[in-house]
Protein backbone atom coordinates (compact mmCIF):
# COMPACT_ATOMS: atom_id res chain seq x y z
CA UNK A 1 0.00 0.00 0.00
CA UNK A 2 1.64 3.32 -1.17
CA UNK A 3 0.48 5.85 1.62
CA UNK A 4 0.73 9.43 1.93
CA UNK A 5 0.23 12.35 5.16
CA UNK A 6 -1.08 15.28 4.56
CA UNK A 7 -0.62 17.79 7.31
CA UNK A 8 -1.30 21.75 7.22
CA UNK A 9 2.05 23.09 8.60
CA UNK A 10 5.44 21.62 10.49
CA UNK A 11 6.85 24.45 11.95
CA UNK A 12 6.37 23.91 15.48
CA UNK A 13 5.86 20.43 17.35
CA UNK A 14 2.52 21.06 18.83
CA UNK A 15 -0.64 18.54 18.97
CA UNK A 16 -1.40 17.92 15.61
CA UNK A 17 2.07 17.32 14.55
CA UNK A 18 2.55 14.49 17.14
CA UNK A 19 -0.51 12.87 15.55
CA UNK A 20 1.85 12.95 12.42
CA UNK A 21 4.70 11.59 14.23
CA UNK A 22 2.59 9.00 15.29
CA UNK A 23 1.08 8.29 12.05
CA UNK A 24 4.24 7.88 10.44
CA UNK A 25 5.38 5.42 12.91
CA UNK A 26 2.52 3.40 11.84
CA UNK A 27 2.92 3.93 7.87
CA UNK A 28 6.96 4.66 8.22
CA UNK A 29 7.57 4.21 4.02
CA UNK A 30 4.41 6.87 3.73
CA UNK A 31 5.32 10.57 1.66
CA UNK A 32 4.70 13.67 3.82
CA UNK A 33 3.08 16.50 1.68
CA UNK A 34 3.20 19.69 3.04
CA UNK A 35 12.50 11.80 9.50
CA UNK A 36 10.74 10.91 6.09
CA UNK A 37 10.17 12.29 2.35
CA UNK A 38 9.10 16.02 3.11
CA UNK A 39 7.50 17.59 -0.20
CA UNK A 40 6.18 20.76 1.00
CA UNK A 41 4.07 23.02 -1.14
CA UNK A 42 5.08 26.29 -3.34
CA UNK A 43 4.23 28.35 -0.02
CA UNK A 44 7.01 27.08 2.02
CA UNK A 45 9.17 29.79 1.18
CA UNK A 46 7.11 32.19 2.81
CA UNK A 47 6.20 30.05 5.57
CA UNK A 48 7.78 32.63 8.29
CA UNK A 49 4.47 34.12 7.00
CA UNK A 50 2.89 31.15 7.23
CA UNK A 51 -0.43 32.88 9.54
CA UNK A 52 -1.10 35.38 6.62
CA UNK A 53 -1.13 32.32 3.75
CA UNK A 54 -4.66 30.87 4.41
CA UNK A 55 -6.40 32.38 1.18
CA UNK A 56 -3.73 30.45 -1.31
CA UNK A 57 -3.75 27.27 0.86
CA UNK A 58 -6.45 25.57 -1.30
CA UNK A 59 -4.82 26.32 -4.42
CA UNK A 60 -0.95 25.13 -2.86
CA UNK A 61 -3.21 21.93 -1.86
CA UNK A 62 -4.50 21.05 -5.05
CA UNK A 63 -1.65 21.77 -6.64
CA UNK A 64 -0.15 18.65 -5.21
CA UNK A 65 -0.20 15.18 -7.65
CA UNK A 66 -1.30 12.51 -5.11
CA UNK A 67 -1.93 9.95 -8.30
CA UNK A 68 -0.57 6.43 -7.58
CA UNK A 69 -1.51 6.79 -3.80
CA UNK A 70 -3.80 3.97 -1.89
CA UNK A 71 -4.07 5.64 0.87
CA UNK A 72 -4.03 9.44 1.93
CA UNK A 73 -4.70 10.40 5.36
CA UNK A 74 -4.87 14.18 6.06
CA UNK A 75 -3.88 15.94 9.82
CA UNK A 76 -6.45 19.08 10.07
CA UNK A 77 -7.16 21.76 11.41
CA UNK A 78 -6.56 23.86 8.57
CA UNK A 79 -7.65 22.93 5.08
CA UNK A 80 -5.61 19.88 4.67
CA UNK A 81 -8.16 17.94 3.52
CA UNK A 82 -8.75 19.47 0.54
CA UNK A 83 -5.89 17.63 -1.26
CA UNK A 84 -7.75 16.29 -4.68
CA UNK A 85 -7.03 12.21 -4.81
CA UNK A 86 -7.97 9.51 -7.35
CA UNK A 87 -11.14 7.71 -6.87
CA UNK A 88 -9.84 4.63 -6.35
CA UNK A 89 -7.55 6.19 -3.08
CA UNK A 90 -8.66 6.29 -0.18
CA UNK A 91 -8.69 9.63 1.97
CA UNK A 92 -9.12 9.60 6.27
CA UNK A 93 -9.15 12.89 7.54
CA UNK A 94 -7.94 13.23 11.32
CA UNK A 95 -9.40 16.54 12.48
CA UNK A 96 -8.43 18.49 15.00
CA UNK A 97 -11.00 20.48 14.08
CA UNK A 98 -12.90 22.43 11.55
CA UNK A 99 -11.18 25.59 11.35
CA UNK A 100 -11.82 27.54 14.31
CA UNK A 101 -11.46 30.91 12.54
CA UNK A 102 -14.00 30.65 9.62
CA UNK A 103 -17.12 28.56 12.03
CA UNK A 104 -17.21 28.72 15.88
CA UNK A 105 -14.71 31.34 15.91
CA UNK A 106 -15.26 33.96 13.47
CA UNK A 107 -17.87 35.89 15.06
CA UNK A 108 -15.02 37.06 17.67
CA UNK A 109 -12.12 37.46 14.82
CA UNK A 110 -14.13 39.62 12.81
CA UNK A 111 -15.56 41.95 15.72
CA UNK A 112 -13.57 41.14 18.84
CA UNK A 113 -10.43 40.36 18.15
CA UNK A 114 -9.44 41.95 14.79
CA UNK A 115 -7.88 45.57 15.35
CA UNK A 116 -7.51 47.13 12.00
CA UNK A 117 -10.73 48.48 10.65
CA UNK A 118 -8.57 47.18 6.93
CA UNK A 119 -8.03 43.90 8.22
CA UNK A 120 -11.76 43.20 9.14
CA UNK A 121 -12.87 44.59 5.70
CA UNK A 122 -10.84 42.02 3.82
CA UNK A 123 -11.41 38.90 6.09
CA UNK A 124 -15.45 38.94 5.36
CA UNK A 125 -14.98 38.26 1.84
CA UNK A 126 -12.37 36.19 2.27
CA UNK A 127 -13.72 34.35 4.92
CA UNK A 128 -16.93 33.80 2.75
CA UNK A 129 -14.71 32.21 -0.08
CA UNK A 130 -12.74 29.90 2.17
CA UNK A 131 -15.71 28.44 3.97
CA UNK A 132 -17.56 27.66 0.32
CA UNK A 133 -14.60 25.83 -0.34
CA UNK A 134 -14.01 24.30 2.80
CA UNK A 135 -17.58 23.12 3.32
CA UNK A 136 -17.34 21.61 -0.68
CA UNK A 137 -14.22 19.82 0.27
CA UNK A 138 -15.36 17.94 3.03
CA UNK A 139 -16.72 16.14 0.19
CA UNK A 140 -13.39 14.75 -0.91
CA UNK A 141 -12.80 12.78 2.79
CA UNK A 142 -13.94 9.19 2.76
CA UNK A 143 -13.89 9.24 6.71
CA UNK A 144 -13.09 11.53 9.23
CA UNK A 145 -12.09 10.85 12.77
CA UNK A 146 -12.23 13.14 15.40
CA UNK A 147 -9.96 13.80 18.08
CA UNK A 148 -12.71 13.80 20.53
CA UNK A 149 -16.44 13.92 21.17
CA UNK A 150 -16.24 17.77 21.31
CA UNK A 151 -14.77 17.83 17.83
CA UNK A 152 -17.01 15.02 16.42
CA UNK A 153 -20.18 17.36 17.33
CA UNK A 154 -18.26 20.41 15.42
CA UNK A 155 -17.96 18.33 12.55
CA UNK A 156 -21.19 17.11 12.47
CA UNK A 157 -22.20 20.62 12.69
CA UNK A 158 -20.22 22.28 9.76
CA UNK A 159 -19.81 19.87 7.10
CA UNK A 160 -22.71 17.57 8.40
CA UNK A 161 -20.92 14.41 8.38
CA UNK A 162 -20.13 11.58 10.58
CA UNK A 163 -16.95 10.37 12.32
CA UNK A 164 -15.38 8.08 15.08
CA UNK A 165 -13.44 9.21 17.90
CA UNK A 166 -9.61 8.46 18.26
CA UNK A 167 -8.10 10.51 21.14
CA UNK A 168 -4.53 11.66 20.02
CA UNK A 169 -1.32 10.58 21.49
CA UNK A 170 0.06 11.22 24.51
CA UNK A 171 3.70 9.81 25.71
CA UNK A 172 2.68 9.60 29.18
CA UNK A 173 5.41 7.22 29.83
CA UNK A 174 7.94 10.32 29.32
CA UNK A 175 6.51 12.29 32.22
CA UNK A 176 7.03 12.15 35.77
CA UNK A 177 6.59 13.44 39.24
CA UNK A 178 8.72 15.65 41.30
CA UNK A 179 8.18 17.40 44.47
CA UNK A 180 6.57 20.73 43.71
CA UNK A 181 8.00 24.08 43.74
CA UNK A 182 5.95 27.15 44.28
CA UNK A 183 4.80 28.16 41.08
CA UNK A 184 1.59 27.43 38.83
CA UNK A 185 2.54 26.38 35.05
CA UNK A 186 0.54 27.33 31.82
CA UNK A 187 1.71 25.71 28.69
CA UNK A 188 -0.05 27.23 25.06
CA UNK A 189 0.89 29.36 22.05
CA UNK A 190 0.51 32.67 22.91
CA UNK A 191 -2.58 33.43 20.76
CA UNK A 192 -6.18 35.19 21.17
CA UNK A 193 -8.24 32.23 21.26
CA UNK A 194 -6.72 30.75 24.03
CA UNK A 195 -7.80 33.05 26.23
CA UNK A 196 -4.52 33.44 28.30
CA UNK A 197 -5.10 37.45 29.44
CA UNK A 198 -8.07 37.01 32.00
CA UNK A 199 -5.54 34.39 33.84
CA UNK A 200 -2.90 36.18 33.76
CA UNK A 201 -4.66 39.18 35.08
CA UNK A 202 -5.57 36.51 37.87
CA UNK A 203 -2.19 36.00 39.02
CA UNK A 204 -0.73 39.13 38.16
CA UNK A 205 -3.30 40.47 41.18
CA UNK A 206 -3.19 37.32 43.53
CA UNK A 207 0.79 37.46 43.90
CA UNK A 208 0.85 33.31 43.27
CA UNK A 209 3.97 32.35 41.07
CA UNK A 210 3.24 31.90 37.37
CA UNK A 211 5.50 30.02 34.60
CA UNK A 212 3.91 30.28 30.95
CA UNK A 213 5.38 28.16 28.58
CA UNK A 214 5.11 29.36 24.79
CA UNK A 215 5.21 31.80 22.25
CA UNK A 216 3.16 33.92 20.03
CA UNK A 217 1.21 37.10 18.32
CA UNK A 218 0.27 38.14 21.99
CA UNK A 219 3.45 38.26 23.80
CA UNK A 220 3.80 41.84 23.78
CA UNK A 221 0.04 42.15 24.78
CA UNK A 222 0.06 39.52 27.51
CA UNK A 223 3.59 40.51 29.23
CA UNK A 224 1.92 44.49 29.91
CA UNK A 225 -0.69 42.60 31.94
CA UNK A 226 1.97 40.53 34.07
CA UNK A 227 3.40 41.56 37.03
CA UNK A 228 6.79 39.92 38.23
CA UNK A 229 5.56 37.26 39.94
CA UNK A 230 4.45 35.99 35.67
CA UNK A 231 7.31 34.36 34.08
CA UNK A 232 7.25 34.28 30.67
CA UNK A 233 9.57 31.15 29.50
CA UNK A 234 9.63 31.16 25.75
CA UNK A 235 9.70 28.09 23.80
CA UNK A 236 11.67 25.60 26.05
CA UNK A 237 13.45 21.77 25.14
CA UNK A 238 11.25 18.59 26.06
CA UNK A 239 13.43 17.84 29.08
CA UNK A 240 13.14 21.43 30.46
CA UNK A 241 9.10 21.11 30.10
CA UNK A 242 8.47 17.78 31.62
CA UNK A 243 11.10 19.37 34.14
CA UNK A 244 8.24 22.36 34.90
CA UNK A 245 5.16 19.74 34.85
CA UNK A 246 7.16 17.60 37.13
CA UNK A 247 7.60 20.46 39.66
CA UNK A 248 4.77 22.69 39.52
CA UNK A 249 1.81 23.08 42.20
CA UNK A 250 -0.59 22.49 39.48
CA UNK A 251 -1.14 23.45 35.63
CA UNK A 252 -3.79 26.31 34.32
CA UNK A 253 -5.46 25.64 31.02
CA UNK A 254 -8.02 29.30 30.86
CA UNK A 255 -9.17 28.19 27.45
CA UNK A 256 -11.70 26.15 25.61
CA UNK A 257 -9.91 23.49 23.82
CA UNK A 258 -10.40 21.17 21.31
CA UNK A 259 -9.28 18.14 22.99
CA UNK A 260 -6.25 19.59 25.57
CA UNK A 261 -3.05 17.56 25.51
CA UNK A 262 -1.58 19.67 27.68
CA UNK A 263 -4.10 18.46 30.73
CA UNK A 264 -2.50 15.18 29.95
CA UNK A 265 0.68 15.68 30.40
CA UNK A 266 0.23 17.53 33.27
CA UNK A 267 -1.86 14.53 34.44
CA UNK A 268 1.10 12.30 33.60
CA UNK A 269 3.63 14.27 35.40
CA UNK A 270 1.00 13.69 38.50
CA UNK A 271 -0.25 17.30 38.71
CA UNK A 272 -3.88 18.11 38.81
CA UNK A 273 -5.83 20.28 35.96
CA UNK A 274 -7.42 23.73 36.92
CA UNK A 275 -9.37 24.68 33.71
CA UNK A 276 -12.43 26.41 32.14
CA UNK A 277 -15.06 23.61 31.98
CA UNK A 278 -15.58 23.67 28.81
CA UNK A 279 -15.02 21.30 25.29
CA UNK A 280 -12.61 18.55 25.32
CA UNK A 281 -11.18 19.23 28.63
CA UNK A 282 -14.14 17.62 29.91
CA UNK A 283 -13.16 14.14 28.29
CA UNK A 284 -9.07 13.77 29.12
CA UNK A 285 -9.56 15.29 32.42
CA UNK A 286 -11.52 12.24 34.62
CA UNK A 287 -14.59 14.61 35.94
CA UNK A 288 -15.59 11.94 38.39
CA UNK A 289 -11.73 12.57 40.25
CA UNK A 290 -12.67 15.88 42.28
CA UNK A 291 -8.44 15.69 42.78
CA UNK A 292 -7.88 15.37 39.11
CA UNK A 293 -9.41 18.38 37.95
CA UNK A 294 -10.51 21.25 39.81
CA UNK A 295 -13.07 23.40 36.97
CA UNK A 296 -14.76 26.68 36.81
CA UNK A 297 -17.52 27.38 34.57
CA UNK A 298 -16.51 31.18 33.20
CA UNK A 299 -13.63 32.57 31.53
CA UNK A 300 -12.77 35.42 33.96
CA UNK A 301 -10.33 35.73 36.42
CA UNK A 302 -13.09 35.49 39.15
CA UNK A 303 -14.36 32.19 38.48
CA UNK A 304 -10.35 30.99 38.17
CA UNK A 305 -9.42 32.41 41.67
CA UNK A 306 -12.01 30.70 43.34
CA UNK A 307 -11.25 27.18 41.22
CA UNK A 308 -7.48 27.91 42.77
CA UNK A 309 -8.43 28.58 46.52
CA UNK A 310 -10.92 25.24 46.06
CA UNK A 311 -7.63 23.45 44.98
CA UNK A 312 -5.38 24.72 47.33
CA UNK A 313 -7.46 23.39 50.41
CA UNK A 314 -6.89 19.56 49.23
CA UNK A 315 -3.62 20.07 48.15
CA UNK A 316 -2.12 18.67 50.45
CA UNK A 317 -4.28 15.05 49.99
CA UNK A 318 -3.88 14.62 46.39
CA UNK A 319 -2.24 11.44 45.52
CA UNK A 320 0.58 11.83 42.06
CA UNK A 321 -0.09 7.78 41.53
CA UNK A 322 -4.00 7.78 40.74
CA UNK A 323 -3.72 11.26 38.65
CA UNK A 324 -0.71 9.33 36.37
CA UNK A 325 -2.69 6.62 36.35
CA UNK A 326 -5.60 8.16 34.79
CA UNK A 327 -3.68 9.92 31.61
CA UNK A 328 -2.73 6.26 30.61
CA UNK A 329 -5.70 5.51 28.30
CA UNK A 330 -4.15 8.52 25.97
CA UNK A 331 -0.83 6.49 25.04
CA UNK A 332 1.00 6.60 21.78
CA UNK A 333 0.31 2.35 22.28
CA UNK A 334 -3.29 2.97 21.91
CA UNK A 335 -3.85 5.51 19.57
CA UNK A 336 -1.48 3.63 17.46
CA UNK A 337 -3.74 0.36 17.96
CA UNK A 338 -6.85 2.36 17.26
CA UNK A 339 -5.47 4.19 14.01
CA UNK A 340 -3.67 0.75 12.67
CA UNK A 341 -7.67 -0.83 12.82
CA UNK A 342 -8.95 1.95 11.19
CA UNK A 343 -6.55 1.52 8.79
CA UNK A 344 -6.95 -2.08 8.14
CA UNK A 345 -10.53 -2.45 7.56
CA UNK A 346 -11.11 -3.04 4.31
CA UNK A 347 -13.22 0.00 2.08
CA UNK A 348 -13.60 3.37 2.60
CA UNK A 349 -16.34 4.25 5.35
CA UNK A 350 -16.28 0.80 6.95
CA UNK A 351 -17.28 1.26 10.36
CA UNK A 352 -16.81 -1.58 13.19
Amino acid sequence: MRAAIVHYWLLNMRGGEKVVESLCRILPDADIFRSHRVTPSFLNPLRKRYRSLLPLMPMALEHFDLRGYDLVISSESGPAKGVLTSSNTRHICYCHTPMRYLWELYPAYLHDWTRSSLKRALMAPLANYLRLWDFASAARVDEFVANSENVSNRIWKTYRRESRVIHPPVAVESFCWKPAQDYYLMVSELVTYKQLDYAIACFACSGRKLKVVGDGPEYRRLKALAASNVEFCGRVSDSELHDLYARCRAFVMPGEEDFGMTPVEALASGKPVIALGRGGVLESIPVRDPEAGFFYPEPNAEALSAAIDRFERVEPSIVPGALRSAAARFSETVFIDRMTKLIAQEGAGSWP
